[in-house]
This record gives structure tokens, sequence and C-alpha cells, in this order.
């Protein structure tokens, strides 16, 4: 009995030692959108996998400038440049309804294209590369998805951003136009009923164009590299789930399938010490700080301008210095109490407590951080996920939105004395 108490003693600890292991992966990121603002979400959870052990492959047009172990980048841009992207300020229903058709049926293929025809990436399945898991991102293009399968590995989806109108019906998401939010348009999740006409007339247009058009030209693209993969469609229906970046916290409560996780928050890094220069600008000022930023897809000197001394004469009245992300190097008059910049560390500008109001496009990225760190939002929506955003920060309570076609001096200056106001 004795040598078989120690024997059963030793089998739990030998078991119970093997739960300690850590078991690495070869993992394979897809990501050929060149979109900047997407990927800057992507690498921290990236970064994370490889600094946990895992041996991370990365498919993107964004290397990191210093090496990281067990961090591997195949770069597109070695063999392809990306297009340069922008858009301008513009609330047009026609311009928003063309380029959303355009980011489907030719911005999807291209990508596709330029993914496949990299040196590089095609020697992952010439030399059979083994890979354990393949994280695609889920956006316009599901060019990734094929890729996958010839290499024989499973798919976990990841998203910049909430999920797009396309992708509810292949993950089980409900759609109903009458409280989920659609990216592209306002409303929010208390939409008018026009909006609601809108939005259906839109859906069924996006999902018409992703599946009928977007898809068929793709598989004609893989067509030309392999004989053998299954319709997109399919391939999509075997995603094990989906990393969304979202949370409750500015997309509200909503019933999600259990393949979908909401990981809205992780990029929100470690604040770091201010330059001097800035630190100092911003301590020294009396009345506090508005930080102003268009995001990396929205040129600011794309503002019409009349709009923008409208803006300027706004800011002018106001007592607190403005720090504004410009891409250019002056601005008309050249204000004193405005700092300019290209770049700006946004996230360390937005943790200082002396920074009082963000004025903002209402990209995710920036709303998160402005959200976790306190800062009220003026919000100026154009483009993507920004009009829902921006109904969402208002709804919440998280600050106050305003329309870019109505933008005057008084109208802006009554939206930041109202995310000014103490109360």
């Amino acid at each position: 009995m004795i040598v078989n108490f120690f024997a059963f003693k030793l089998i739990v600890i030998i078991a119970l030692s093997s739960f300690n292991e850590v078991q690495t992966l070869n993992i394979l990121g897809v990501f050929p959108l060149p979109a900047k603002s997407h990927f800057f979400v992507f690498a921290p959870y990236l970064k994370e996998l490889a600094n946990r052990g895992h041996n991370v492959t990365v498919i993107s047009f964004y290397p990191q400038k210093d090496p990281i172990p067990n961090y591997h980048d195949i770069n597109l841009s070695d063999n392809s440049q990306p297009p340069q992207i922008s858009h301008p300020v513009t609330k047009s229903l026609f311009v928003i309804f063309l380029s959303l058709t355009l980011l489907q049926a030719l911005a999807g293929p291209f990508t596709c294209r330029m993914l496949l025809e990299d040196e590089n990436v095609q020697n992952l399945w010439a030399t059979q590369t083994k890979f354990d898991l393949v994280v695609v991102e889920q956006f316009n293009s599901d060019c990734g998805l094929a890729l996958a399968h010839i290499l024989g590995a499973p798919v976990i989806g990841i998203t910049s951003h909430t999920l797009m109108p396309w992708h509810y019906s292949r993950f089980g998401v409900p759609y109903n136009p009458s409280y989920v939010t659609f990216d592209f348009f306002e409303g929010g999740p208390h939409p008018t009923f026009l909006q609601r006409i809108l939005r259906t007339i839109i859906y069924n247009h996006v999902n018409f164009v992703f599946y009928h058009v977007t898809h068929r030209l793709e598989q004609n693209i893989i067509g030309e590299f392999f004989n053998d993969v299954p319709p997109l469609i399919e391939l999509a229906k075997d995603i094990k789930l989906v990393l969304v970046y979202q949370n409750f916290m500015l997309s509200g409560s909503t019933i999600m399938p259990s393949n979908i996780i909401e990981v809205g928050g992780y990029h929100v890094a470690k604040v770091k010490p201010l330059p001097d220069e800035l630190r100092k600008f911003i301590e020294d000022s009396e009345h506090g700080v508005i930080y102003i930023s268009f995001g990396t897809l929205l040129k600011a000197s794309t503002i019409r301008p009349d709009t923008l001394q409208e803006i300027i004469n706004a800011l002018e009245e106001l007592p607190q210095r403005v720090i504004w992300k410009w891409n250019k190097q002056s601005l008309p008059g050249n204000p004193k109490n405005i700092y300019l910049a290209k770049w700006l560390p946004q996230n360390d500008i937005l943790a200082h407590p002396k920074v009082l109001a963000f004025y903002s496009h209402c990209g995710l990225l920036g709303t998160t951080e402005a959200i976790y760190h306190g800062v009220p939002i003026v919000g100026m929506p154009i483009y993507g996920d920004q009009p829902t955003n921006a109904a969402a920060i208002e709804e919440s309570g998280l600050g106050v939105q305003l329309h870019y076609v109505l933008l005057t001096k008084d109208y802006l200056l009554e939206k930041f004395k109202t995310v000014l106001d103490p109360k």
C-alpha cells in the first residue's frame, strides 16, 4: 500500500508539473492592408506573442525598426509599394458610397495580388513551412484564408475595428438596422428612420459587392497560383474565432456569438516621458491644453481654407494652448498658442493631466486612448467607423460631436465650451 501511495503521489506531481509547461507555437500573421492605423493595433499583440516565446512571422508593409527576438518580418514593400492613401474631408453621400464600393471591389483584390506575388510569401508554401496557427486580418480581403489553407493551418481572425457589415453573416451576428451600428454612416445605436432605410440599402449593397465581386476577383487571382483552393466563403466559415477591437465602454453591450471575443483597448501602451520641448509647452500652460489630431489617413491640410480659418479663429479665442498634429510647416497667421508637429506621441500627450480636450476625427485608436486617460472628445467624424464612434461618444457622455459641413467658429466654440466645463 505504501509503494502504491508513493507511486500515486509521483504520478500526481508529474501531472501537475506538466501544466506549467508553455507550448510555443509557430504563428503566421497576414496583414497585407497598407494602412498604418490598422497595423498600429496589431503590433502590440504580435510583439506580445513573440515575448511569450512563440515564433512569429508577420506579413505586412510595416516591419519592425529594431529586431525583436522570435519576431520575423516579411516586408511587402520590398517587392511592391503600397498606394498613398488619404481621405478628403467630405460628407458627400455619393463619395462615401463610391469609396466603400472601391474599398471592396478594387482595394481587396489589389492587396490579394500583392500578397501572393511577393517572393518571400511564395517561399512559405514552396518550402512547405509548418505553421501551427495563422492570424488573418478581417477587413476587405479574404486572400489570407487561401494562404492559410495552402499551409494547412487553422485561422484566427483579428480586426482593428468593429466587425465590418459584410462579416456579420459569416460569424452568425444578427443584423437589425434599428439598433446595430453600421460603420461609415451616422446614427450610432439610435438611428433615425431615414438612417435605418439607408443602412438597409447599403448593407445589402456591400454584402453583394463583397461576396459576388470581391470574392470572385480574388478567387481568380488565387487560381493563378493554386489549383485546389475551396471557395473563400467556405474557408471563412472555418475561422475558429475572431478578436474584435471593440469595448463595451464605447460600443455598448451587445449580444455576440461565443466565437467573437472583444479585445478593445489592448494597444494602449504604458506612458512614456514627453520630449522636453513638448512637456514644457504643456506644463507652462496656465489654462491647460487642447490636443488636435485627425489621424493618418485623413490629411488635415485637405480641409477647405475657409473652414480651416474658422477652426483657427475659434482656437484663438480659447484660453487653452493647442497641440496640433498637422502635416504642413505652418498655419495661416501662425497662431502663437498652437504647437505644430507632423508626428506626436499621442498616448503620452493624452495621459498628461493638463490635457483637457481632444479634437479628433474619432478614429478608434485615438478614441480608445482618450477614454482610457479620461480626456473628453470633440468629435468631427469623416469616414469609415468614425461616424459610428462619434455617435457612441456623444451617447455615452464621453464627449460631443459636430458636423463638418456646419462648422463655424461659434459652432466649434460651443462644442469646446461644453467639454471644457468642469461640470
